[in-house]
Parts: structure tokens; C-alpha cells; sequence
């Protein structure tokens, strides 16, 4: 009698019948997510949280520092929109006001930006300094306030110590700022008659030194006032008026208005 299908091991239904049935697959591991796809695309957000239509419905102040840049950067590249090559930069030089002080060939070496990109941003830089200077110049420089206010940021975006004279006229209204010398990262030198030869030229009534110290600390040196006193008792000879001589730094709790005036201390 053929045996029982239903009983015998060896029939269809039996255990080694289980045990010639092929295991299903494990579940295939999920693979890390590509990095193009962590970092999303502009077009993939929101409408209302793309750059360029927040700032059509609330204007340019609605943006972060990041979303700005995206707007100048326009794409991004494999891996990175606009906005995260902006949250990069900003986060490697740590302000907008730091990036500003970058040449072209350093701010070029950020993935996703070329010389092209890079030489675009200095120039829209170096723009927003002109437009700053344009607005402040239309007042009388007669206070270093002022002053302050017409080259300060600009001042403050040099990595370098650079020494500018500011040219006025009779009545304090800016003629003409000449760049006198750059200088290493802790001096420049500065030699009265590369001072006052564009007072000469551009027949200027007074003059303001401007010089920044790229530490910060707008704390006068022993060569600063050394340099003051003598240009002092030059243009008394020269008969022009020397206004001030301002040094630019940061805020500080010493200094809250971010320079040093040798005219407020008496110096001049």
C-alpha cells in the first residue's frame, strides 16, 4: 500500500518538505541617504520658504544672512544648494563682516563656488562699502561720530592695518579719501609727506588719519601717538587743519563707540 502523503515525512507536506523550501531573504539594510538628498534643494522647499519669494512678499529684511547669499550664488552644486554653500561660508569665517574681508581666491575654495562666484561677491562687498560711504558723506565730518560712520565698517573689513586720510573742505564736506599705506597684519608705516601730499593736490582745507587695528583694540600704541604729535605740528606749518586722527576697532567695554579719537583725548 503506497504510503500516506498526509503522514509520511518524506511526502509534500512533511518536515523535510518544509526544509527543502528556500528561506525568504532578509530585508535588504537601507542604505545611508545620499547627501544630495539631505541637503534639499531650493525648489523642493515650501513656496513660502524660498528666498526669492519670501523676499517678493516681505521684502529683503525677512531673509537670514544665508538666504542672501543664496539669492547671489543664484545654484548650488551636487550635494549642496545655494543656502547651505551661505550657511558654510558663514559658518567657516563665523559673520557676513569676517567673509567681506576674504579676497577672491580664499572665498573660492568653498565647494560650489568658483573664481567667478567669488570675484561677483567681493564686488557686491566692496559696493555695499561705497553705498555706506555715499550715504554718511552727504553730513559735515566735524565730529568723529561722523566719521566713524563714513569709513568705520569699511575700516573694519581690512584684515590688514591700512592708514587712509579723508580730504574736506572748508566746510568739513568730503573731497577725496586717499589710501596712504597697507601694512603687515600688526603696522603700517606712515611718513608725513605720503600724508599730506593729497592735501596738497586736491588743495584740501582740513584732513582726518584714519587707521584700523585689525586686533580689535582701538587702544592708541606708543607709535600712534608718537606719529599724531608730529603730524600735528606739520600741518601747522603746512596751514591745514588737522581734524582728528582716528583709530577703528571693534566695540569694546573700554571703547563702546569702536574707535579711539586723539582729538577727544586731547592729543590735537
Amino acid at each position: 500500500m503506497p504510503p500516506d502523503s498526509a503522514s509520511d515525512p518524506s511526502g509534500p507536506t512533511g518536515s523535510s518538505a518544509l526544509h527543502d523550501v528556500a528561506p525568504l531573504p532578509a530585508p535588504a539594510e537601507r542604505e545611508p541617504e545620499p547627501a544630495a538628498r539631505r541637503h534639499q534643494r531650493i525648489h523642493d522647499l515650501p513656496q513660502d520658504e524660498r528666498p526669492r519669494e519670501k523676499m517678493l512678499t516681505n521684502g529683503p529684511g525677512a531673509l537670514t544672512d544665508a538666504e542672501l547669499l543664496a539669492l547671489f550664488f543664484r545654484t548650488g552644486t551636487k550635494g549642496l544648494s545655494a543656502i547651505d554653500i551661505g550657511r558654510l561660508l558663514l559658518k567657516k569665517y563665523g559673520s557676513l563682516a569676517a567673509l567681506s574681508r576674504q579676497h577672491p581666491t580664499e572665498i573660492q575654495k568653498q565647494k560650489g563656488l568658483g573664481p567667478a562666484k567669488a570675484m561677483d561677491l567681493a564686488a557686491a562687498f566692496e559696493l555695499g562699502k561705497r553705498l555706506a560711504r555715499h550715504e554718511a558723506a552727504v553730513r559735515p565730518l566735524d565730529c568723529p561720530e561722523s566719521i566713524c560712520e563714513l569709513i568705520g565698517p569699511e575700516m573694519r573689513a581690512e584684515p590688514l592695518e591700512v592708514l587712509k586720510v579723508i580730504l574736506l573742505t572748508t566746510r568739513n564736506t568730503l573731497l577725496a579719501i586717499e589710501e596712504i599705506s597697507r601694512g603687515a597684519l600688526t603696522e603700517t608705516p606712515a611718513h608725513p609727506r605720503e600724508i599730506f601730499r593729497p592735501a596738497l593736490i586736491h588743495a584740501a582745507a582740513s584732513i582726518v588719519l584714519v587707521h584700523n587695528h585689525p586686533s580689535g583694540d582701538p587702544s592708541p600704541s606708543a607709535a600712534d601717538l608718537s606719529i599724531t604729535r608730529h603730524l600735528r605740528d606739520a600741518a601747522s606749518l603746512l596751514q591745514i587743519h588737522f581734524l582728528d586722527h582716528l583709530i577703528i576697532g571693534h566695540r569694546t567695554p573700554v571703547y563702546p563707540q569702536g574707535y579711539y579719537s586723539f582729538r577727544e583725548a586731547g592729543v590735537i
